[in-house]
């Protein structure tokens, strides 16, 4: 089932969050060869303009199947601050998983906490959400303190779980539910 771009957008007053679209490629391929954002997201290694259009393609099917919906997030003026996503969408179990990232530019600034509870909110108010969860690996501490302003509570830790190309981590588990 197709998901409805939220109306009025999501937006605080500091950010906004945009469906991701095939616009927002350069600004992100600028951003995933970061080192933090290779190393604490699903981001591969060496990721290009080719994936991130790719991955943005990923994200506009999402958004027709229901599956997972992309922003980018994006200052009033217009200023590229980063991505937020609910990355996996599960409607029928009223579950999602949130993931953003943000460039060094933007970082220290708010951007994550905003665009967390911005996707919190839709989730439970509009989508029906009942638990959200952030996966956040435990050495990243600037994402820790993000779940914690977006009163998210770290239920536990996956211990030595495959993350990506072949590397393993200890992966925090954190939520947050209608009733909190």
């Amino acid at each position: 089932m197709p998901l409805a771009v939220p109306d009025p957008p999501l937006a605080d007053d500091q950010i906004r969050l945009e469906p991701l679209s095939q616009a927002d490629a350069p600004d992100l391929a600028g951003m995933v060869g970061d080192p933090d954002i290779v190393r604490f997201t699903r981001v591969p290694a060496g990721a290009d303009e080719a994936f991130v259009r790719g991955w943005i393609g990923g994200y506009e099917r999402g958004w027709q199947d229901g599956s997972r919906a992309g922003f980018a997030v994006r200052g009033h003026d217009g200023s590229f601050l980063g991505f937020a996503a609910v990355i996996e969408l599960e409607l029928e179990h009223g579950e999602g998983e949130i993931g953003y990232m943000v460039p060094p530019a933007a970082r220290g600034r708010g951007v994550a906490s905003r665009a967390v509870e911005l996707l919190t909110r839709w989730g439970f108010d509009e989508l029906g959400l009942l638990r959200l969860e952030l996966r956040i690996d435990v050495e990243n501490s600037a994402s820790a303190r993000v779940a914690e302003r977006a009163g998210y509570v770290r239920d536990g830790v996956l211990r030595n779980v495959h993350f990506k190309e072949g590397a393993r981590c200890d992966l925090g588990v954190w939520s947050r539910l209608t009733q909190d």
